[in-house]
């Protein structure tokens, strides 16, 4: 029997969703509409994409390196 979630496919759901939430708050409309709450269920899209904008150097290492290890290692 196989696991149903692996730990990398976790980490790179994580890594597409801090880097689309940063996104998100530089695209005025879409910061009015998705980040505009800072608590909460929504407060989740906030605090990512703080995450995403303080920690950008981090975040896009953290992509490379996982996308070495998906195409070359995996």
């Amino acid at each position: 029997m196989t696991n149903m979630y692996s730990l990398d496919g976790i980490q790179v759901f994580g890594l597409l969703f801090v880097c689309t939430c940063a996104y998100f708050k530089k695209v005025p409309r879409l910061k009015t509409w998705l980040l505009s709450e800072k608590k909460g269920v929504w407060g989740v899209f906030y605090k990512a994409a703080v995450i995403g904008t303080r920690l950008h150097a981090a975040v896009a290492i953290a992509c490379i390196v996982m996308a070495f290890y998906i195409l070359f290692i995996k």
